[in-house]
């Protein structure tokens, strides 16, 4: 997709704010214990190499990603860093997967025989190294008895061509107040990886939220996701244990004006009549954006007065009413602060009754990132 270089709809990175989010959970974390920064879906929609490169200045020691392309990108970016793919993998890229030396997360023993063969084969000869993905309750991926997993460790016992780096899970409720699920999980986690007769160098479970409220939990390598853009995964149910900083700030600017009558509707369908003498702005962004169209309502900011969107919301455009008239090109702030006045993704988000996750994945390649 073409970014939109040419117009004011611009999503601003903060590489300084991710910088010491990774920064703040490193001083927090066991000596012996690595960081991860976690860049998939480009980096949560924030921009995987320059995310990553921000957090290796925080002393991330390495980088997760969801797919094969995703780690590939940061290979051919020059990252040397250890990458793990925390999806499956087509078992066919097991020898690409070994020569770009890429870890990667498997969930069954087909799996492991079909790459023994293939990288046996081939022309590699970098060991294919591996993390065991064990399903304690998310329903997910993953191996989930113990007669399954000790067959698994005694195979690899057995074939050299493959390297248990790391056994895993994720936990479904990390974030949440309740931890009766939370608990279930670490309990069948402990059994799972208790009933191997020698554990690999990294057994882990932490992703931001459990870093962030479950440093007893143990985990020797810290799955950094959702904080380190500054977010905090509970979406405010649970405090943050320090000041997590907001990477991303959105802005855009009025570029039409006009005062409306008493009656005049407002967008598609005609959903908004003005009221006489009101003013109103045309806003470039919309749902081609990843601005969503039921963000109907919501407010934006100029000159530090909250400014409701009126009128559904178009694929390129949206509209404003404004307090007063303001010349063309001022800016707006659709995720920021301006003035005493700030709107934070967590807004959007709860406007949306979704997740902050969701509204920062969706932002599309059209607004262009630009790093400060």
């Amino acid at each position: 997709m073409v970014s939109g270089i040419h117009r004011k709809t611009v999503a601003y990175i903060d590489k300084k704010a991710i910088t010491a989010n990774v920064q703040q959970e490193i001083q927090r974390l066991d000596k012996k214990a690595v960081l991860y920064a976690v860049v998939k879906a480009n980096g949560y929609g924030h921009g995987a190499i320059e995310v990553a490169r921000a957090a290796k200045k925080g002393g991330a020691a390495g980088f997760c990603v969801a797919i094969l392309d995703e780690a590939l990108e940061l290979r051919e970016a020059g990252f040397t860093e250890p990458i793990l793919i925390l999806g499956l993998v087509d078992v066919a890229y097991a020898e690409l997967l070994a020569l770009n030396k890429l870890s990667v997360t498997i969930s069954s023993l087909a799996w492991l025989e079909q790459a023994r063969e293939i990288i046996k084969t081939s022309k590699c000869n970098q060991k294919l190294a591996i993390h065991v993905a064990l399903d304690t309750g998310m329903g997910r991926i993953g191996i989930r008895t113990i007669q399954e997993l000790r067959e698994m460790e005694q195979w690899l016992d057995k074939n050299e061509l493959i390297y248990f780096e790391g056994i895993f899970t994720h936990f479904a409720t990390a974030d949440s107040s309740d931890e009766k699920q939370f608990e279930q999980q670490a309990e069948k986690f402990n059994t799972l990886v208790n009933s191997l007769h020698r554990k690999p160098p990294f057994v882990h479970t932490a992703n931001s939220a459990t870093a962030l409220w479950h440093k007893s939990c143990s985990s020797n390598l810290i799955r950094f996701g959702i904080a380190m853009y500054g977010l905090n995964p509970s979406g405010g149910a649970l405090p943050e244990p320090y000041k997590l900083i907001p990477a991303m700030k959105i802005s855009s600017e009025v570029n039409y004006i006009k005062q409306m009558q008493q009656g005049d509707t407002i967008g598609y369908g005609a959903t908004y009549s003005a009221k006489e003498g009101e003013w109103v702005g045309t806003v470039p962004i919309g749902y081609g954006d990843g601005w969503r169209r039921d963000l109907q309502g919501q407010d934006v900011l100029v000159d530090g007065k909250r400014c409701e969107i009126i009128g559904r919301i178009c694929m390129d455009q949206c509209m404003i009413r404004l307090p007063y008239e303001v010349e063309e090109g001022t800016e707006v702030i659709l995720v920021g602060q301006s003035q005493n006045q700030s709107i934070t993704l967590q807004d959007i988000a709860n406007h949306l009754h979704t997740i902050h996750y969701e509204v920062a994945c969706g932002l599309a390649a059209r607004i262009p990132r630009k790093y400060v």
